[in-house]
C-alpha cells in the first residue's frame, strides 16, 4: 500500500512487497508517482522477495524515462540484502 505524504514528494510504502502482490504494487505506483521527483519511505515494508527488487527498479526505469526522479530511503535489512545479493546496490542509490 503507498500513502502520499502532504503533496512534497514524499510517498511511504507499507506491508509486503512479494511475488503476489507485485502487480498491484506497480500499478498503484505508476498512479501515484507523478511529481517531478518522489521520495519513497520503505521503513514500512515487511516481506520481500525478489520481485520487490524488480519493483524499485521498474519505478527507477520509468522515471527516467519521464525526466523525474524517484529515490528511496528507510530500506529494510531484509531489501537491502537482496539489493546486494544481486549486485545493484548502485542502480537504486539516491539520485543527483
Amino acid at each position: 500500500m503507498i500513502s502520499l505524504e502532504g503533496g512534497g514528494g514524499r510517498a511511504a510504502l507499507a506491508g509486503p512487497i512479494t511475488l503476489a502482490n507485485v502487480n498491484a504494487v506497480l500499478d498503484e505506483g505508476a498512479r501515484a508517482f507523478t511529481l517531478p521527483a518522489v521520495t519513497v519511505d520503505l521503513a514500512g515494508v515487511t516481506d520481500v522477495d525478489s520481485t520487490a527488487v524488480s519493483l524499485l527498479l521498474e519505478w527507477r526505469r520509468a522515471a527516467q524515462r519521464d525526466k523525474r526522479t524517484v529515490d528511496y530511503v528507510n530500506l529494510p535489512a531484509n531489501l537491502t540484502s537482496l539489493i546486494q545479493l544481486y549486485g545493484v546496490t548502485d542502480l537504486l542509490a539516491k539520485q543527483s
